[in-house]
């Protein structure tokens, strides 16, 4: 345990003011004593990932940071058509990408070059390209802060949604300034167990964007590394693959959600809005459309900022991304999401949602 920095240099996105204590686990025993220490003491608390998801305040954080150290990966082979890997929630999620595409595991190529660590892939239920990282999870190994207890949650005991999940929706607040609330989770993620495809090819390729890159059908199943290459070379493209010499990656990664929508409220769309049904017995003829397509027909561009000197902006390579150019404070990130917000809705009548989690601030 020790005094920390601040969340400028814990984060992405690069903003946020000071850490009160910082935990550096590497040891499950260690993250359950942290928390439990924490609650015990009434403590607000914050669970820390790779900080890829995440948009602190500039008066920071005066409670108690843990950090998961933790990087294990284990495989059980398993039946001979699939193989169960478990893995600390520490772990960059990418490098597990990347040795299920190395190994012959298929099942989350489509999310290669996603930033973060592993065990907050199933709070938001990061997706890309087809693919959301709920299609591949067996199971997760969580600490219950309110019994008190380790339990494993299955994958439907998970309650997985279009970014969302049982995880993120019992996120409680806690008393942070008087006028803001702190998200702070009820579970933290120790262990997230996979169940992958054995096999050389790539689960069917089912995002169009990406089949025409690889020139293939939407269906079509690729050679796993051709997939990965694919997806990076189009995260690249877009500014999602972090580079510390591109401010177009100081970002989270897309700021807004896609907005999923009744039928009655999909039909006041334009009709070259983009439209894609929301499947599953919940979603009741819900339809799913483009934040990207809003905020760019909303008359915000790339590159979009207040003036050219601006230290925030709209990425130069995609819309959905809100980026640092240097010396950016949360401040400054809101002021711009804000904007964003309220021309798309004036817009169009629809009010886009954030992504990332909001310590100390709020649209």
């Amino acid at each position: 345990m020790r005094t920390a920095t601040t969340f400028a240099d814990l984060t992405t996105l690069r903003v946020g003011g000071k850490v009160g204590v910082l935990v550096d686990a590497d040891r499950e025993a260690e993250i359950v004593d942290a928390v439990r220490g924490a609650d015990d003491l009434g403590a607000s608390l914050l669970v820390l990932g790779g900080g890829s998801n995440l948009v602190v305040s500039d008066k920071g954080f005066a409670g108690a940071v843990v950090r998961d150290a933790q990087t294990d990966i284990a495989v059980d082979p398993g039946a001979s058509d699939e193989v169960t890997v478990t893995v600390a929630a520490g772990t960059p999620w990418d490098e597990v990408v990347e040795r299920a595409v190395e190994e012959g595991w298929s099942g989350i190529e489509a999310m290669s070059g996603i930033p973060g660590s592993t065990g907050a892939t199933p709070v938001q239920n990061v997706g890309a390209y087809g693919q959301e990282v709920s299609g591949a999870i067996s199971s997760i190994r969580v600490w219950d802060r309110d019994t008190s207890e380790i339990r494993s949650l299955s994958r439907e005991g998970c309650g997985f949604a279009y970014r969302d999940s049982l995880l993120k929706r019992s996120m409680r607040g806690e008393a942070g300034d008087g006028r803001r609330w702190r998200p702070t989770p009820r579970f933290v993620v120790l262990q997230v167990v996979f169940r992958l495809e054995k096999g050389p090819l790539s689960s069917p390729i089912a995002y169009a964007e990406l089949a025409t890159i690889l020139d293939v059908p939407v269906g079509r199943r690729v050679p796993l590394g051709d997939a990965r290459e694919a997806v990076l070379a189009l995260r690249r493209s877009k500014g999602m693959l972090l580079d510390p010499k591109d401010h177009d990656t100081w970002s989270v990664g897309s700021f807004f959600t896609n907005p999923v929508l009744t039928a009655d409220e999909a039909k006041r769309l334009p009709e070259e809005a983009p439209r894609y049904p929301v499947e599953g017995e919940a979603a009741g003829g819900s339809v799913k459309t483009s934040a990207a397509w809003l905020i760019t027909r909303a008359g915000f561009g790339r590159g979009f900022a207040f003036d050219p000197d601006a230290p925030v902006s709209l990425s130069a390579k995609h819309t959905l991304a809100l980026t640092n150019r240097g010396g950016a404070t949360a401040k400054d990130i809101v002021a711009l999401a804000r904007h964003i917000r309220d021309g798309v809705r004036d817009a169009f009548g629809i009010t886009l949602e954030p992504e990332p989690v909001l310590v100390g601030v709020s649209l």
